[in-house]
This record gives C-alpha cells, sequence and structure tokens, in this order.
C-alpha cells in the first residue's frame, strides 16, 4: 500500500518508500563493517519491526541469525502506557552471542529500556540497538541507539510496520496520521 491509496487518513508524508530503502541499505553497510567475522543475533521487536527486519537481514551481506520477542506498552491508544509487557519471548540463548535489537521506533524509550534491560541480564557478548525511526522530542528516558535511520517529529505517524490499532503496518511510506481518523 501506499501513502496516495491512504492519502485521506495521512496529513503529511515523512518518507518514501525510497528514502527508507536508501537509509537502511547505509545502516546495513555499517553493520556489516561493525560485525564482520562474527555471527550477530538479531532480535526482531513484534510486531512493529517485522518490515525492517525482513529488510534489513535481507540488506546484509553477513550472515546472522534472527529470532523476535513481543513486548507491549501500547493498547489500542496513540501514546505510550509506560506499562511493558512480555508477550513471547526469544528461543535463543544469549550467553556470549553478539546482540542487535532491531525496532521499527522508539518514543518514549520506556519499553525499549525495560527490555534491553531484560536482555542484559543473559550475559550476551555485546548488545546494541538498530532503530528505523526515533522521536527524540517524546523521550522520557535517553537510550543509547547504534543505528538510527530517521528522527520524526512527536506526532503520531503510521506506515513501515508502524501502525494504529493494526492498521497502516503495511504502508511503504511513513507519513502523520491525520487526528480525524484517532480522535
Amino acid at each position: 500500500m501506499d501513502a496516495v491509496d491512504v492519502a485521506a487518513d495521512l496529513s503529511e508524508v515523512l518518507f518514501t518508500s525510497d528514502q527508507i530503502a536508501a537509509r537502511l541499505s547505509e545502516i546495513a553497510a555499517q553493520i556489516d563493517a561493525d560485525y564482520a567475522g562474527t555471527n550477530p543475533l538479531l532480535v526482531g521487536v513484534l510486531n512493529g519491526a517485522v518490515m525492517v527486519m525482513a529488510d534489513l537481514s535481507r540488506a546484509l551481506s553477513i550472515d546472522c541469525a534472527m529470532d523476535w520477542m513481543a513486548v507491549s506498552s501500547y493498547g489500542m491508544g496513540t501514546h505510550s502506557s509506560g506499562v511493558v509487557r512480555i508477550l513471547k519471548d526469544l528461543s535463543t540463548d544469549l550467553v556470549g552471542r553478539h546482540v542487535l535489537v532491531v525496532e521499527d521506533i522508539i518514543d518514549t524509550g520506556l519499553t525499549l529500556t525495560y527490555l534491553m534491560q531484560n536482555l542484559a541480564s543473559r550475559n550476551p557478548a555485546s548488545l546494541e540497538i538498530m532503530t528505523m525511526f526515533r522521536k527524540p522530542d517524546a523521550m522520557k528516558i535517553q537510550v543509547d541507539v547504534k543505528y538510527i535511520g530517521f528522527d520524526l517529529p512527536n506526532q503520531f505517524v503510521v506506515g513501515y510496520g508502524l501502525d494504529y490499532s493494526g492498521r497502516y503496518r503495511n504502508l511503504r511510506d511513513v507519513g502523520i496520521l491525520a487526528p480525524h481518523v484517532y480522535s
């Protein structure tokens, strides 16, 4: 689905699918260099990171393993609740592994801070974060992120895995959701 298909639901397109693909290729090249000679474990955070994880893993030249976690702090609203729940845990042992957490978006940082503390307690060799999008003005907790695709304004955005109430994840572009959709 393209932005033109849901134009009435978007107040602005922030990034096109071409811009996202180009930035993801740049990040993949950085990860290839940083993890050369290792077999990192990419940990995708469901559901939003599905698009990022798929595209990132295919853009990498290095061999990597993948696993998934589902962590929630949203529910049906447009703002993070701050309450974090693990809905699906990893099936891979992290001891001695180089772990790269792959996120779709970091806004408040609350969910990711909890997740990183949880993963660090499992004794990985290294633990880093890659996020496709970040909202610096929404951050309540500073999170050290090694790879960042784009910074976003502190508005409700959808597309490329980002959703509102389960919709718009398959939108190839990223845009600001028009208030009439969620008000």
